[in-house]
């Protein structure tokens, strides 16, 4: 499946889950490697890659202040 990334930060953040983060990292990684499906001996790095992206991403997300959003 290929879609596009979402919005995930604030006013949305209370709305994100972890299958939300992991489809933004699994995206990003599919884009800047150019693979879809790694070959096997690429998938450890892959499957590293979008682990790394997925806890930056959360990080972010925890620490992200927006001036001016409403929750929803």
């Amino acid at each position: 499946m290929c879609r596009s990334i979402k919005t995930l930060r604030p006013p949305y953040a209370d709305q994100v889950t972890s299958e939300d983060v992991h489809a933004a990292a699994l995206q990003y990684v599919r884009k800047v490697s150019g693979f879809r499906k790694p070959a096997a001996h690429n998938a450890e790095a892959f499957d590293r890659a979008v682990a790394a992206i997925e806890q930056a991403t959360e990080a972010l997300l925890a620490t992200l202040e927006v001036r001016g959003a409403h929750s929803h």
